[in-house]
C-alpha cells in the first residue's frame, strides 16, 4: 500500500519543528511520526465539524456515528435533506445544529462540484466559500482544512485544546489569545497543521483523520 499523499509532509514537518522549536522539538521525539490522514470527503468532514463543535471528542463521535447509521453509512447533501427533525434528534443533534446541517445540506445539493471547487480552492479561498453558510465558522474552517484538505500550515487561534497545550508548553500565566498564539507559532511556519496535531497530543487527544 502506498503512503498517504500527507505523509511526506508530516515527515519534513517533524524536522522541521524538531530543529526550530526547542519546547515543541522534544516532543516529537517522545510521541513520534504524526498520522495524521486527510480524508477527501470534503462535505462528511463539514458535517462531523459543525457536529464537534462546543462537545467533547467523545460526543462528537458517538453523535456522528448515529448519525452516520441513520444515513446508511452514507453522508451525502440529498440524504441528509432527507431526514426528518425527528431521526437528526435522535442521533443527538441540537436544534441549532441541525438548522446548520440542512443549510450546508442546501448549498452543497444547489451548487454543482462545490467539494471540488474547495480541494481546489487556497485556505482564503475555502473560508471565503464556507464562513457564509450558517453554523460555520473560523474553527470549523479550520478543521476541514486540516483534517479533510490536507493543509500544512493551518493555526486553529480558536480551538481550547491548542490553546490549553500552548500556555503548558510556553509556561504563560494565561491562555494565548489568536495574536499571542499566532507569534509563539511563528517559528512553525510552514507546518502550524502539523504543529498543532503534536499539541493536541500532548494533552493525550489523538486526533483522527477528519475529526
Amino acid at each position: 500500500m502506498s503512503p498517504h499523499p500527507f505523509t511526506a509532509v508530516a515527515r519534513a514537518a517533524e524536522a522541521h519543528l524538531s530543529a526550530a522549536c526547542p519546547r515543541l522539538g522534544p516532543w516529537v521525539t517522545k510521541l513520534g511520526p504524526c498520522t495524521l490522514e486527510p480524508t477527501t470527503d470534503v462535505y462528511a468532514a463539514l458535517v462531523r465539524s459543525v457536529i464537534a463543535q462546543l462537545i467533547s471528542t467523545a460526543a462528537a463521535k458517538s453523535i456522528s456515528g448515529r448519525l452516520t447509521a441513520a444515513l446508511k453509512n452514507r453522508v451525502t447533501p440529498a440524504r441528509m435533506l432527507a431526514l426528518t427533525d425527528d431521526e437528526y434528534r435522535a442521533c443527538g443533534i441540537s436544534r441549532g445544529k441541525l438548522a446548520s446541517l440542512r443549510g450546508i445540506a442546501q448549498a452543497f445539493a444547489d451548487t454543482r462540484g462545490l467539494s471540488r471547487k474547495l480541494l481546489a480552492a487556497d485556505d482564503a479561498g475555502v473560508r471565503d466559500i464556507l464562513l457564509p453558510l450558517r453554523g460555520v465558522g473560523p474553527w470549523t474552517v479550520d478543521m476541514l482544512l486540516m483534517f479533510s484538505l490536507g493543509r500544512p500550515d493551518v493555526l486553529p487561534v480558536g480551538d481550547l485544546g491548542v490553546r490549553v497545550a500552548a500556555k503548558e508548553l510556553f509556561r504563560l500565566r494565561q491562555l494565548p489569545d489568536a495574536k499571542r498564539l499566532t507569534k509563539l507559532a511563528e517559528p512553525w511556519r510552514p507546518y502550524r497543521t502539523v504543529a498543532s496535531w503534536y499539541l493536541w497530543r500532548t494533552r493525550g487527544w489523538v486526533p483522527q483523520s477528519g475529526s
